[in-house]
């Protein structure tokens, strides 16, 4: 069976709401798949009703950021129960994080405007995005502005080691991981070889002591040999193995629905299968 654990709808920055997501899931033939928007679980009840009965199979997930030694990485929340007594807590961290991004937001337009750039914080504080267009807010202000070509005009031109983006500081991995394991979910470390940030053992092992569960292995930011890496850190540590496209509609053209292609038998899902939704 065909899998993507991994992909992104309008509830974050991808652009396809649940029903194109779930349309597009099934025109590409994957069985079993997760919506994981960014600190955000707004698509998780519509993904579940759309694909209760559907032959299709799925997993509540959501895409948790959290800061370590000033570094910014992601934790997948999979298997979550969002209407369960413990979940309280991931709630509250959720709209944390969200509040925290919406701040981080103007504080990269305030600095654009420090550096002498036309930005209208007025204009953007008027300024309502269409979620349809994936991204995030100052992104898509600045691409109307005519201040920004594109997401990697942002990052290459705007935002970059000379103007570091304005990140905040995010709850720890170790509260983010109390968080998710109390909504009952299951923790998994996201691309954890990505260019931006290729983790070594160091991290891996701070994680692993704080909780961690598994690891992303298969993800459009690796190799085959990153992804081998890390099934072989997982398997030494007993720990589960997943993999997705990171997938963000028209967002993000070079991330494919599908792809990496895996199938259920390239994973440990361990725990995770009692969790899926048919």
């Amino acid at each position: 069976m065909r899998v993507d654990l991994h992909i992104h709808t309008r509830a974050s920055d991808g652009t396809w709401t649940p029903a194109q997501l779930v349309e597009h899931v099934r025109a590409t033939g994957i069985g079993l798949f997760a919506v994981a928007d960014h600190d955000s679980i707004g698509s998780l009840a519509e993904c579940e009703a759309l694909v209760r009965g559907s032959g299709l199979r799925f997993l509540r997930a959501v895409e948790v950021s959290t800061t370590w030694n000033g570094a910014l990485y992601h934790m997948l929340a999979y298997g979550i129960n969002p209407a369960s007594a413990g979940s309280a807590t991931l709630h509250r961290l959720l709209d944390s994080n969200r509040r925290l991004l919406e701040e981080a937001n103007r504080e990269s337009l305030e600095l654009l405007c420090k550096e002498g750039f036309p930005v209208d914080l007025e204009a953007y504080d008027a300024y309502v995005n269409d979620p349809g267009r994936g991204g995030w807010k100052g992104l898509n202000f600045l691409v109307d502005q005519g201040l920004c070509a594109d997401v990697g005009d942002y990052f290459d031109r705007l935002f970059n080691a000379d103007r570091p983006i304005p990140f905040p500081v995010f709850p720890s991995p170790a509260e983010v991981i109390a968080a998710i394991m109390a909504a009952g979910g299951v923790p998994i470390l996201a691309h954890p070889g990505s260019p931006w940030l290729p983790i070594g053992e160091e991290v891996l092992e701070a994680f692993r002591q704080a909780g961690l569960r598994g690891l992303e292995c298969y993800t459009s930011y690796h190799d085959a040999a990153t992804s081998q890496r890390f099934v072989a850190w997982c398997q030494r540590h007993d720990l589960l193995i997943t993999g997705g496209s990171d997938c963000h509609g028209d967002f993000a053209p070079g991330r494919k629905l599908g792809f990496p292609p895996l199938e259920d038998t390239d994973l440990r899902l361990g725990e995770l299968a009692e969790r899926v939704i048919t």
